[in-house]
């Protein structure tokens, strides 16, 4: 399939909207305002989840999902002199912080911030040598004291860094938010197009909460809604630059394909159909394994107590938890592609057990 104009002005939206982990509510309100022009079953709990269906009741259940929250920062305190110190949210690399803009959810919406540090001219020249850390660098919102920052935003307030997404040649995309809120797209882009093929499956597209922390969202999504069938959507790293190594991930590219994880860490029947359905749809996909966890809420299912059978699907990603990561919209459409045919060769009756 190709994405037609309407499905990438939402995925550019859905990937702007700031929403860190424990703060989804704004990208999961986008995400099911989208759905529901077409799923008629939408619903949400208090783990942040979110989730649309093609119908209720009984039958093989099935579940494609992604996790709607991205990685930021959270404010711990703000200073006599106006600055706001802050510590991240999921795993920010401290070298990508420094220099970087900032969007502060305030008391009254969005604030602008700017990350401060000492200039180089004004460190001693060890200490330029030295790796930056979080406690090196505050946020400056242009306030002249405690009382005017405190107007603004409050202790506890979620951030992220301002960069807007960017479609670049060969239809290459670059977001903040690519994990993974490219998931979440993919997971609704299958359920619109099962609906338009019709299944007598249930199907169920998943925007999870708190992948970056916890897996919570997942932990309590399997109990919410018991699957028989897991399909995880996330991002792996690609190995086509500089620095990467195929040794441990494969040779995995931007524009190779879906990434299909065979492993300890996911049910081998499941895999095998998902390598079927890629054969079936003619989809290019990579192996990558796993030999005892995977790193992506495909984890938080199998730890939930519910039996599923699990399969792992990736897009490849070069320069994760950074400003820019970087995938390619190909990649996107062929997961798609890939899925809807899973789903819609599973027979009525279907047994994953190994």
């Amino acid at each position: 399939m190709s994405l037609t104009e309407n499905q990438r002005a939402y995925l550019l939206d859905l990937l702007t909207t700031p929403s860190p982990s424990g703060f989804e509510r704004r990208a999961a309100r986008r995400w099911r305002e989208e759905v529901a022009t077409f799923a008629p079953h939408v619903d949400h709990d208090l783990a942040g989840n979110s989730w649309a269906s093609n119908r209720g009741g009984e039958g093989l259940h099935i579940v494609i999902k992604g996790h709607i929250d991205e990685i930021g920062f959270i404010v711990t305190s703000i200073d006599d002199n106006g600055f706001l110190w802050i510590d991240r949210i999921g795993g920010w690399g401290n070298q990508v912080v420094v220099g970087q803009r900032i969007i502060i959810d305030g008391r009254h919406g969005s604030v602008s911030g700017f990350i401060g540090k000492n200039a180089a001219h004004l460190l001693k020249p060890a200490d330029r040598e030295k790796i930056t850390t979080l406690s090196d660098v505050w946020i400056d919102i242009v306030a002249k004291d405690r009382a005017a920052a405190e107007e603004l935003v409050e202790v506890g307030g979620p951030a992220v860094i301002d960069v807007t997404p960017r479609q670049l040649p060969n239809d290459f995309l670059v977001s903040r938010s690519i994990d993974n809120r490219i998931g979440s797209f993919i997971a609704l882009e299958v359920l619109r197009s099962v609906i338009e093929r019709d299944t007598p499956h249930r199907v169920t597209a998943l925007a999870a909460s708190q992948e970056e922390i916890t897996m919570a969202g997942a932990i309590n999504a399997a109990h919410n809604l018991k699957p028989d069938i897991v399909i995880a959507l996330d991002v792996t790293h690609a190995t086509d630059y500089p620095g990467a190594d195929p040794k441990v991930d494969n040779n995995v590219s931007l524009g190779g394909g879906p990434v299909l994880t065979r492993g300890a860490a996911v049910n081998q029947r499941v895999f095998e159909a998902l390598r079927g359905a890629a054969k079936d749809a003619g989809v290019p996909c990579v192996v990558q394994a796993a030999g005892r966890n995977t790193g992506t809420d495909a984890d938080g299912f199998r730890r939930s107590g519910i039996a599923s059978a699990i399969g792992l699907v990736s897009i490849a990603n070069r320069y994760m938890h950074s400003p820019n990561e970087m995938i390619s919209l190909t990649d996107v459409e062929c997961s798609i592609t890939l899925l809807s045919t899973f789903v819609v060769n599973l027979a009525e009756a279907v047994d994953f057990r190994n």
